[in-house]
């Protein structure tokens, strides 16, 4: 997979379209947050993209650096979220995904912590959000 491949998947992440982001993947992919159980299938998948995506404003992605092994893709960004409050929080996150012949993703990871992003203002204590708590975060 080439640079403009990964540029493509965060791309469309960052479009805050699940429906494009999918178009990426195998019908039968999962995909998995941190440590939430994995979400199988393209409706499944766009369903949990939306419920997140109500819990936030926005994201946009910057690539760090990004490696491939076999099939399978690492890529380390730095993601700025734009919160509910209008504030941006950024975080380094950690994707993983593995590509099958035709180029279509058949399992995503994602590795981050989205504290920061759900913190209530001034108060250190994290909002609680029940879209990011379905996927998992």
């Amino acid at each position: 997979m080439t640079d403009d491949a990964v540029r493509r998947v965060f791309q469309s992440v960052d479009s805050f379209d699940p429906g494009e982001f999918v178009r990426l993947l195998a019908e039968d992919a999962t995909l998995a947050f941190g440590n939430a159980e994995p979400m199988a299938g393209r409706e499944a998948i766009a369903a949990g993209l939306r419920a997140f995506f109500s819990t936030i404003g926005g994201l946009r992605h910057r690539i760090v650096r990004n490696w491939q092994v076999d099939a399978d893709i690492i890529a380390e960004t730095e993601v700025t979220y734009r919160r509910l409050d209008g504030r941006d929080a950024s975080v380094v996150a950690v994707s993983i995904w593995r590509t099958r012949d035709d180029g279509l993703i058949t399992d995503y990871r994602i590795f981050v912590d989205l504290a920061p992003v759900y913190l209530v203002q001034g108060s250190g204590e994290t909002a609680s959000t029940g879209a990011a708590q379905n996927i998992g975060m």
